[in-house]
């Protein structure tokens, strides 16, 4: 069985999310304090980890930057925390989802299943299908189901970047930092206006597909179709 770690102080939230994971058929497993929940993350890393930000003896926050050092485990933070600059700095970190405090377990167990699909993908050898989206890094050109897209050189970069990792959350100053030679010199407002065009362009070519997902206060997301 695929083993979850479920790092959660609270009991009452802690013992519906293994119940929650059980049911869904995964192995959960429960810790209630950051130091305990460093060690099992290096020692014996699970397939996926929800570790809560507001924990004892070491905040969720301090325990991913350090298992970061070790392995790229799937994380999904919890938090009642709902500020921009907590959910960027856990991205930033390498968290790989957000589900804020008070949340729908039914939600947590679609998320996790979500992550799992897309860290499978990932580790998985390159299927030999002709990929939707077609990008040429030596000439910079786009097509999308055959059809050439129009881009900058900056659209064109911006694409790559999200493209590479499907689903995976980007924050504006990551694009940044992917997308521009000189990011010290754009504000990351500017990167909203270059993903819109980039979605003008996308839906142009009649696909019928919302490819570029905003996440509130955090940032975006490229989405491959689920056919």
């Amino acid at each position: 069985m695929t083993r979850i770690l479920v790092v959660e102080d609270e009991d009452d939230i802690a013992s519906v999310l293994v119940d929650y994971l059980r049911h869904a058929g995964y192995e959960p497993e429960r810790v209630a304090d950051g130091e305990a929940a460093l060690e099992r993350m290096v020692a014996d890393p699970p397939a996926l980890t929800l570790l809560d930000v507001m924990l004892p003896r070491l905040d969720g926050m301090a325990v991913l930057r350090e298992v970061r050092r070790h392995n790229a485990n799937p994380v999904i933070m919890l938090t009642a925390r709902i500020e921009e600059v907590d959910r960027l700095v856990g991205l930033e970190l390498g968290a790989d989802d957000y589900v804020c405090k008070p949340f729908s377990p039914r939600e947590v167990v679609a998320r996790v299943r979500a992550v799992l699909r897309r860290s499978a993908a990932q580790d998985a050898p390159a299927a030999p299908a002709v990929r939707r989206l077609e990008l040429d890094d030596s000439l910079w050109r786009a097509s999308l189901d055959g059809v050439p897209l129009t881009l900058t050189r900056l659209e064109f970069r911006l694409l790559q970047a999200l493209s590479r990792q499907p689903g995976r959350i980007f924050s504006r100053s990551q694009l940044l930092d992917l997308a521009y030679d000189d990011a010290a010199e754009v504000t990351e407002r500017a990167v909203d206006s270059h993903v819109k065009n980039l979605r003008r362009k996308l839906a142009a070519t009649g696909s019928g597909h919302d490819w570029i997902r905003s996440v509130y206060g955090v940032g975006f997301a490229f989405e491959e179709p689920a056919d």
